[in-house]
């Protein structure tokens, strides 16, 4: 569904109701520099071989982009939690954000790293709709809070500290923030999905 803003700029629904750009505000790069070169390394493509469009998108500063991935690729590489309760908490973050470009790239992460489709699907659900174990469905309760009010609540926290020690905490946490701060980025930007990127699961 499309809409005119009040700003006179197109915008799309997502399945939430939120408003989004149909477009891009800030075009990737279209020649990477030498210096952008370096910083990525000639890795983290889309399946065409070109740098992913969020990677492009903040390539127009470069200094920026040279941190964020190094923050980044610590959680995704050099983390302590495991990946597959890692990519639930990213995935059901991209959901409540409705970041279609975030939910589409950690649906292929996640299925890479142990989550099936069907999980993947019911992570658009209420937490409630699917038989999660208890370690999932704390992490999805911790997700859905942190969007919501920006911290998690004592009860849940307690169910955290029975499950996971004091540094995968901190990792948890940061980890949920960093990609909702992802999200705010993709979906202000207007971020295209790549190529080959699967989007919202299909209701």
């Amino acid at each position: 569904m499309t809409n005119e803003s009040e700003w006179g700029v197109n915008e799309n629904e997502s399945p939430l109701g939120s408003l989004r750009p149909v477009e891009p505000r800030i075009n990737p790069v279209g020649e990477m520099t030498e210096e952008v070169k370096v910083i990525m390394g000639g890795g983290i493509n889309s399946p065409a071989g070109t740098p992913l469009n969020i990677f492009g998108t903040i390539a127009h500063h470069p200094r920026l982009l040279k941190r964020f991935m190094n923050f980044a690729g610590m959680f995704l590489n050099k983390g302590l939690l495991p990946d597959r309760e890692r990519e639930i908490v990213i995935l059901r973050v991209g959901w409540n954000c409705q970041s279609v470009y975030e939910f589409g790239q950690h649906t292929l992460i996640g299925q890479r790293v142990g989550l099936s489709l069907k999980e993947i699907d019911a992570l658009t659900k209420d937490v409630e709709q699917f038989a999660w174990n208890d370690r999932d469905r704390v992490l999805i309760n911790m997700s859905d809070e942190l969007c919501a009010d920006d911290c998690v609540s004592t009860a849940t926290w307690t169910e955290l500290t029975t499950q996971w020690n004091e540094a995968e905490l901190v990792e948890l946490v940061m980890v949920a923030g960093m990609y909702r701060l992802v999200s705010g980025f993709l979906n202000t930007m207007g971020v295209e999905l790549d190529a080959d990127t699967p989007g919202w699961p299909e209701p």
